[in-house]
C-alpha cells in the first residue's frame, strides 16, 4: 500500500463527502503487525479525519486514536507513531499501554511537581512553586530533566551557602530533592498519567548533604509571654494591625502558624467557640475550641469582604502568608522591642505553659494537633475529646489572665 499524501487525503474526504461511507486511509504497509491509519467518517454536516495507531494482536484488530487531522499533520502523525507506537508493536506489547515517550524537561518536572503539590492541597505550593522557578532558570528550563547532574546541583547551592543562607540553601537541595522524587515515582504511577516520561536514572540531589537540623528548645517564661503579648497590644511602631493579631491568636491557642495564618469566617463556630480545620498538616481534620481570650480576640476582628481574618497587605483576596508572619516577628525581635522569640517558640511556649496551668499532656498534644502514634490512637480511638479540650482550654485561659492581671498589676505598682 503506498504512502499517504495530503492530496490522497483531500480527495478521500470528497469521496466521503459524496459517498458518505467511512473510509480507512492506511499509511504504508504493515497490515500484519501495525501501521498508521487515518479514519474518515461521515457526520451530518461534516467528515470527522482522525489518525489511529491500528495493531493486529492476537488476530484481533485494536486502534488508539492519535489526534485528528488537519490540526495534527500527515508529518507529525508518522512522528507521533514512530515514537510512540513503532516500538510497542514490534515488540508485541498493547498500543493500549502505550504512552508518549518523550522525555521530560526540567520545566516540565517542576511545573509537574507543583501541580501534585496543588491537587494534593498542600499550602506550600506556592512557595515551592517560587523556589523551583529560580532554580529551572539556572539549570535550564528546557533541558532533559535526567540530563542534571548532582556537581550542578552542588554548584548551585554553593554560593547560596557561602554568603551565610545555610537555611535557604538546604530549601533549594529540599525542592530539588522532592520534585526529582516525584518525577522518578510518576513514571509508574498507575493511578495518575503524567504527562511527560522523565526516565531519571536517580535522583541526584540524594548524595547532597542536608543541614543539620537544630532542634529548638526556646519557649518564653510568664515575664517574657506578657511583654510580648502587651507589645503586640500597643505596638511602638506602624505595623498592619492583623499581624499583630495573627501572633496574639498563635500565643492564646498553640496553633500552627500556617494554620493561624489561613483563618477565614467558615472556620470560625462563634456559637461554640470553636476553630475547625478540614485540613491540617498532618492531614488529620482538627477542631480546637479557644480559650475565651481567644474568642474575644476573635470577635474583635472584622474579616475582610473575602472572608479573611489575617488578609495580606499586598494582596486581599489571599490570607497572610506564615513567611510574613515569621519576618514580622523576626525584625521586631531585632529591634530588641520584643524578647528573642520565634512563631515556633511560641507554640512551644503554649506547651510548656499550658502544663504549669495543670493541662495533661494528651489534652495539650490534642489541643495542637500533634500526631499520637500509639496503636490505639491511630488505629482505633474516635473519640473527639472535646470535652477534655474545652476543660483544658478553661484553664489555660484561667492562667493567661491571671498572669496577664498580675504582671498588670506589677507593672502599675
Amino acid at each position: 500500500m503506498p504512502s499517504l499524501t495530503d492530496t490522497s487525503i483531500r480527495h478521500a474526504v470528497r469521496r466521503v463527502e459524496t459517498s458518505r461511507k467511512q473510509e480507512n486511509l492506511p499509511d504504508g504497509e504493515g497490515r500484519g503487525t501495525g501501521r498508521l491509519v487515518l479514519v474518515l467518517k461521515p457526520m451530518p454536516k461534516r467528515v470527522t479525519a482522525d489518525w489511529m495507531a491500528q495493531q493486529w494482536r492476537d488476530g484481533k484488530r485494536t486502534k488508539k486514536k492519535l489526534g485528528a487531522y488537519p490540526s495534527m499533520s500527515l508529518a507529525q502523525a508518522r512522528e507521533v507513531f514512530k515514537r510512540d507506537f513503532a516500538n510497542v508493536i514490534q515488540k508485541g506489547r498493547s498500543i493500549k499501554i502505550a504512552t508518549d515517550t518523550r522525555p521530560g524537561t526540567v520545566a516540565d518536572l517542576f511545573e509537574g511537581y507543583v501541580a501534585s503539590l496543588k491537587a494534593a492541597n498542600k499550602p506550600s505550593w506556592k512557595e515551592t512553586e517560587k523556589g523551583l522557578n529560580k532554580i529551572a532558570r539556572t539549570l535550564g528550563r528546557n533541558r532533559l530533566a535526567r540530563e542534571i547532574e548532582p556537581e550542578e546541583i552542588v554548584e548551585l547551592i554553593r554560593p547560596i551557602y557561602e554568603r551565610g543562607a545555610r537555611s535557604m540553601a538546604d530549601h533549594v537541595r529540599g525542592y530539588i530533592h522532592a520534585a526529582y522524587g516525584w518525577g522518578m515515582k510518576s513514571d509508574n504511577d498507575y493511578r495518575h498519567a503524567s504527562p511527560r516520561r522523565f526516565r531519571i536514572p536517580f535522583n541526584p540531589a540524594s548524595g547532597i548533604p542536608t543541614e543539620p537540623k537544630v532542634q529548638g528548645t526556646r519557649w518564653l517564661n510568664e515575664d517574657e509571654f506578657v511583654r510580648l503579648y502587651r507589645w503586640l497590644e500597643c505596638p511602638d511602631t506602624p505595623i498592619h494591625p492583623s499581624y499583630a493579631r495573627a501572633v496574639q491568636l498563635i500565643m492564646l491557642t498553640g496553633q500552627r502558624v500556617e494554620e493561624i495564618a489561613r483563618l477565614h469566617v467558615d472556620q470560625w463556630d462563634a456559637k461554640e467557640r470553636i476553630i475547625d480545620w478540614s485540613t491540617t498538616k498532618n492531614l488529620q481534620p482538627h477542631a480546637v475550641p479557644v480559650p475565651s481570650l481567644a474568642a474575644e480576640l476573635i470577635e474583635s476582628i472584622r474579616p475582610n469582604e473575602f472572608g479573611w481574618f489575617f488578609p495580606s497587605a499586598k494582596d486581599p483576596t489571599r490570607p497572610v502568608s506564615h513567611a510574613t508572619l515569621y519576618s514580622f516577628v523576626w525584625r521586631q525581635r531585632d529591634r530588641g522591642v520584643i524578647p528573642s522569640v520565634t512563631n515556633r517558640d511560641l507554640r512551644r511556649t503554649f506547651k510548656t505553659l499550658a502544663g504549669k496551668a495543670g493541662v495533661t499532656k494528651e489534652i495539650r498534644d490534642r489541643l495542637q494537633n500533634h500526631a499520637l502514634q500509639d496503636v490505639s490512637s491511630r488505629h482505633y480511638d474516635r473519640w473527639n475529646y472535646m470535652a477534655e479540650k474545652r476543660a483544658g482550654m478553661a484553664k489555660w485561659d484561667k492562667f493567661i489572665r491571671a498572669m496577664l492581671a498580675k504582671k498588670r498589676g506589677g507593672i502599675a505598682a
